[in-house]
């Protein structure tokens, strides 16, 4: 898609100004790892076992490590070189969990660190037809990328999402021993596996929701372990799909939110799974315009 500058009511075309070294994109990467991924950035270059890990990362929301590669060429598989980065984390976790220690701000225990959480991002000004097909497993714990630069010095990047994929990469671990290996102790959820536990009156009160929160411009929906996150730049609200009940965390700081009602409980000083300091328990639709003006707020905050 093309890009355009209004000078004068004139539209000039923004080119793309290409990346002319992988070093290129891993060091804006790097130094921005927070705001375009939510990352905290643990190593570059951080060698072990004849591999070399581009940067390594880490997922507080998840309790994860997170690996990055960058290429600018497409001669490469997303999926043998992902599995077998996933496959090096998971048989050497000390030694990831040392070099946290060593490199980062907070001491990290081995009880800290959700293994089953962990993935690869592949980062490239563009992929092949067939390395976007690769990834249209459901729980591929590999993502994919696309960086663009503009003569502007603007960037963009863009996640290639899955095309509707309800295969199971487990599908394909029969004849690989490494694939195998990793999927029994890496689990990615699925949007459709938190709604299992949910009465049909829950389920429909989720729709109304979710396309409340998803008619915002930008939103895009993320499930974890322990929550489904609706996402623009930063969480904006994460929703835990119980049977009876949608327990919700609305990402935003004590007293930032202007709550009337007071439906929302103060939970900054109380253990909870999602982003913010205010939680909601959703029983119906009662509530729902009031619900959306609390989750707007946080929009507006959070937005990128």
């Amino acid at each position: 898609m093309a890009n355009y500058k209004i000078n004068s009511n004139k539209l000039e075309l923004i080119k793309e100004n290409p990346f002319k070294l992988e070093k290129e994109i891993q060091t804006l990467t790097e130094k921005n790892l927070k705001l375009i991924f939510g990352l905290d950035f643990v190593k570059s270059e951080f060698s072990l076992n004849n591999f070399r890990i581009d940067t390594l990362a880490f997922d507080h929301d998840a309790s994860a490590f997170v690996i990055i590669e960058y290429k600018r060429d497409k001669n490469f598989s997303v999926i043998d070189q992902g599995y077998a980065y996933l496959s090096l984390m998971l048989n050497n976790k000390a030694d990831f969990i040392l070099e946290y220690n060593e490199c980062g701000q907070s001491v990290l225990k081995r009880n800290d660190v959700d293994w089953s959480q962990s993935k690869v991002i592949f980062v490239s000004p563009s992929f092949t037809t067939y390395q976007r097909e690769a990834i249209n497993f459901k729980d591929l714990p590999i993502e994919l990328w696309e960086v663009k630069r503009y003569d502007n010095e603007t960037i963009n990047y863009s996640q290639i999402q899955t095309s509707g994929a309800q295969e199971s990469v487990k599908t394909i671990s029969r004849d690989d021993d490494i694939v195998e290996a990793v999927n029994k102790e890496i689990k990615v959820y699925t949007e459709k596996e938190h709604l299992e536990v949910a009465s049909p009156e829950i389920l429909e009160l989720y729709e109304t929701i979710k396309n409340a929160i998803t008619n915002l411009d930008g939103i895009e929906l993320k499930p974890t372990k322990k929550y489904i996150a609706f996402v623009s730049g930063s969480n904006i609200a994460d929703i835990h799909v119980q049977k009876k009940a949608l327990k919700m965390w609305i990402n935003m700081f004590k007293g930032e939110l202007d709550d009337p009602k007071e439906l929302a409980r103060d939970v900054a000083n109380i253990g909870h799974w999602g982003n913010g300091d205010y939680e909601l328990q959703i029983r119906d639709d009662e509530n729902i315009e009031y619900i959306m003006s609390l989750i707007k707020q946080s929009y507006k905050r959070n937005k990128k």
